[in-house]
């Protein structure tokens, strides 16, 4: 399945999306991702499945349900889980440690108005504010 080669390929950043990476994730998000898919981006996440109910705006019970009967999710619940990953890889890349960037995901930050980056994760508008961040600490900008 498509899908797979496009989430599980690492060199798959915010960076390298040339036309087309960008065209197989935008046929990844229209076909839906499945749930087998999704499992193994959980297993290769710090976020646990109530975290991404959260960030998906999807109940346990419907994850649950998901998973039964090898649903696929729809496309605004995919696009954000490949949004998520690709963020979580730029993340690792530049703290050039996942374990460093965990302990920043679940620290209060002062410049996102003292809240946990990833509690931020529930909205697209959220991650696009951890991404900016993400690129000032990569370039030293902290004001």
């Amino acid at each position: 399945m498509e899908d797979k080669s496009i989430l599980n390929d690492a060199a798959i950043s915010y960076q390298s999306l040339g036309n087309k990476n960008i065209s197989a994730l935008i046929a990844t998000v229209r076909r839906g991702i499945s749930f087998s898919s999704f499992t193994s981006i959980v297993r290769k996440s710090p976020f646990n499945i109530t975290e991404w109910s959260s960030f998906l705006h999807l109940s346990e019970r419907t994850m649950q349900r998901y998973k039964k009967e090898e649903k696929t999710f729809d496309p605004i619940h995919s696009e954000k889980i490949l949004e998520i990953t690709l963020l979580y890889r730029k993340g690792v890349e530049v703290f050039g440690d996942s374990g460093k960037f965990d302990a920043w995901l679940d620290a209060n930050n002062i410049a996102l108005g003292n809240v946990k980056p990833k509690e931020l994760l529930d909205s697209t508008f959220g991650i696009h504010l951890l991404k900016d961040e993400l690129g000032r600490i990569e370039y030293g900008v902290l004001a």
